[in-house]
């Protein structure tokens, strides 16, 4: 009996300490607008959002996973090869410096945008990013370099502060986006042994919030 009214007291005595605490710490979280998604972004021209918070009244979009589309019919073209657009890349003629791995990422996000598009909404809308990288063939690791090129072509390539268009790399060359988009999503990148279709280096996954 005696130990029961111990452990009571040593519970009262706890919640009493830790309630102000508590209040403390709410009053400092942050609360999203309800009818807002909110991006945290660090400097003027980040890469990528910290984060990003979600009011309860937001609608939202979640694609599939989306990777390159099969462009490129050139006699011999390898696996990889059929991936690079030549819409963008005559031939499937890859310019100096750039990837296979920079092209289909190019690809797969040009679908994304159609995808996004039937949906209403658009590259400005993606407040989130998976991304799935899988090693192009006799190489030992993913083409990150490459992929961030391509993602730089879509996203990511304003200053925040002045809204100033920034330059972007397509290979070893120095160009304008293919589209400019001030959007910084949240986002994650990351090997895999496979992808599910032959050929594919990349796979794509994003989150949109339609405008209020």
């Amino acid at each position: 009996m005696k130990i029961r009214t111990k452990l009571i007291a040593a519970v009262v005595v706890t919640a009493a300490v830790a309630v102000p605490g508590t209040a403390f710490a709410a009053a400092q979280l942050f609360t999203p607008d309800p009818n807002r998604a909110h991006s945290f972004v660090t400097g003027d021209t980040p890469l990528i959002a910290d984060g990003v918070a979600i009011g309860r009244n937001v609608s939202w979009y979640k694609s599939s996973g989306l990777g390159p589309a099969q462009r490129n019919t050139a006699p011999g073209a390898s696996a990889e090869e059929r991936y690079i657009p030549t819409d963008i890349f005559p031939g499937g003629e890859l310019p100096d410096g750039v990837t296979i791995t920079e092209a289909q990422g190019i690809n797969a996000l040009t679908r994304i945008g159609a995808n996004l598009e039937r949906a209403g909404l658009s590259y400005d809308d993606v407040v989130s990013m998976r991304v799935f990288l899988q090693n192009p063939e006799g190489e030992e690791k993913m083409d990150f370099a490459g992929w961030n090129r391509a993602y730089r072509q879509f996203f990511a390539n304003t200053n925040l502060s002045t809204g100033e268009v920034l330059d972007v790399q397509l290979g070893s060359a120095t160009t304008e986006p293919m589209v400019v988009n001030g959007a910084r999503p949240s986002r994650f990148a990351l090997e895999v042994e496979n992808l599910p279709v032959d050929g594919w280096l990349v796979e794509v996954e994003v989150d949109a919030v339609y405008p209020r």
